[in-house]
């Protein structure tokens, strides 16, 4: 038995795929109508890391979101801003630039959103990106390697890219639509997780079928199984396809009923999104908003 075996052998998932459909629906169908409400939308909101990620972004997009996350506060002082954007690795400087609220810059980096280039490539951007004024880095994993069950050189990128970005933050991508199974989805977040992933991320918003409450009910286990054996708290965001208030306020509530209260807060749980911001803000002011 290799060692990622062992290490799954450890974390045995308890759900089959379908169980995974019944049980999701059980727990929205109890909580869903007891978190949508407007303080719950406020939450979601202050933790969405506003992303423009489109091979059209230029510097003066960038600049012009970065100043609408400066005037938010004063335009609208009851409600919190958002928690950091979101950009490609050349866009950081921009970002950084031209931010004076205190939020995070976070950048996609190390081959995203297909992760098929080399591994030197990868840590050298992902350093480039720190350098650059990024406090967070988005990578994702490497996806035919996972699914053909080379492991060890999955792990050993995550770890490399790890140590390339010093202090910066890594959320982790497993591109959870490609995984196809909960298993799957499972085994990836216990390898992020085992090769320093700060978060661990749903998708990239690139492909068909991005975030899904199933896909964040099984990546929540796995954050749970992790804590629950080795004490260390992993943080989690849904990204790509959340668009609406309702399914923001559906992975809210099994993040809620999985995790509990400790990561009900944007330090511990984000949204990748870039619609969902307009949509929550108009849910809260009762009429339809424009602003990002």
């Amino acid at each position: 038995m290799n060692k990622f075996e062992e290490l799954f052998a450890q974390y045995p998932f308890a759900y089959s795929d379908e169980e995974v459909k019944t049980v999701t629906a059980e727990i929205l169908s109890k909580h869903f109508d007891e978190n949508n409400h407007a303080e719950v939308w406020k939450q979601c909101l202050h933790s969405i890391d506003l992303t423009t990620l489109n091979g059209d972004d230029t510097t003066a997009k960038v600049a012009g979101m970065a100043e609408k996350v400066n005037g938010f506060s004063k335009a609208y002082p009851d409600i919190p801003n958002v928690a950091a954007m979101c950009v490609y690795p050349a866009l950081v400087e921009t970002a950084k630039q031209t931010l004076t609220e205190p939020i995070g810059i976070a950048a996609v980096a190390a081959g995203f959103p297909a992760s098929q280039t080399f591994i030197e490539v990868k840590v050298a951007e992902a350093a480039m990106a720190v350098a650059a004024g990024a406090t967070e880095i988005d990578i994702v994993i490497s996806i035919g390697k996972f699914l053909e069950g080379n492991y060890q050189e999955v792990f050993d990128e995550i770890s490399e890219i790890k140590a390339a970005i010093r202090g910066a933050h890594l959320k982790v991508i497993l591109e959870t639509g490609a995984l196809k199974t909960a298993e799957n989805i499972y085994r990836a977040s216990i390898l992020a997780m085992a090769a320093g992933a700060d978060f661990i991320k749903t998708s990239t918003g690139k492909i068909a079928v991005n975030a899904t409450p199933e896909a964040t009910f099984v990546m929540c286990h796995a954050i749970k199984d992790w804590q629950a054996k080795t004490g260390a708290k992993v943080c989690y965001k849904p990204a790509g396809g959340v668009s609406t208030t309702a399914e923001a306020v559906q992975h809210y509530t099994l993040v809620k009923e999985i995790l509990g209260q400790d990561w009900l807060n944007n330090q511990s749980f984000r949204f990748g999104a870039s619609r969902l911001a307009n949509n929550l803000l108009s849910s809260i002011v009762g009429e339809e908003v424009k602003y990002f």
